[in-house]
């Protein structure tokens, strides 16, 4: 199996994490505050290591699982550390209302990540349209985005080994479309579903 880190210490570094090691790959932890990840790491089990914040993720796949204000700098702060890794952003940019994302131009922050990023190193956007209880029990479709195709088959041979199906949308730009199918679940969730058990997905047909 694959190799991840997660940059994060709340709920969904823990549902993914949680994830992770129970489908056979290596997890590290990593968080600003140590004892929170070492916490963590505890509690995922499996051999989940921890690493010094700022250092370089032991991960191929390093999991920014932060508050999407959080994780354009804190990509800047790690710079050169993540050079030659694949960094997935899971955020979600709403604003205050929850009707709305809050940056105004058509980008996302994955593509914004990607400006901050090294070179060497590939961004794509994954699981920011399913809600952490569902991500907890059930089998729920994971979208990506990203321009490296290498990069994005090792994100789907990741989200495979979880159990579940990963669907390409296509390039970086269609970060920005997934952050709004996020907004769209939240909208679902509080209006016509009425709750947050689900998921947004593909049924196919055929015939």
């Amino acid at each position: 199996m694959g190799s991840i880190t997660l940059i994060g210490t709340g709920n969904m570094a823990r549902a993914i994490g949680t994830l992770a090691v129970a489908g056979g790959n290596t997890v590290e932890v990593m968080g600003r505050d140590q004892s929170k990840a070492d916490w963590l790491a505890k509690a995922l089990g499996g051999g989940s290591t921890t690493g010094k914040w700022g250092a370089v993720p032991a991960g191929d796949i390093v999991i920014t699982a932060l508050l999407y204000d959080s994780v354009v700098p804190v990509v800047a702060e790690y710079g050169d550390a993540l050079a030659g890794k694949v960094i997935v952003d899971i955020s979600n940019p709403f604003n205050a209302s929850f009707d709305g994302l809050a940056h105004s131009e058509e980008t996302s922050i994955a593509q914004e990540v990607a400006k901050v990023a090294p070179a060497s190193a590939s961004v794509v956007k994954a699981f920011n349209t399913i809600f952490r209880n569902v991500l907890e029990k059930g089998r729920p479709n994971v979208f990506i985005a990203g321009d490296n195709a290498q990069a994005k088959a090792g994100v789907a041979a990741f989200i495979e080994s979880l159990g579940l199906r990963p669907l390409d949308v296509g390039g970086l730009k269609m970060a920005h479309w997934l952050e709004g199918m996020g907004l769209v679940t939240v909208g679902l969730a509080g209006n016509g579903v009425g709750h947050g058990d689900f998921a947004l997905g593909v049924n196919e047909f055929t015939g």
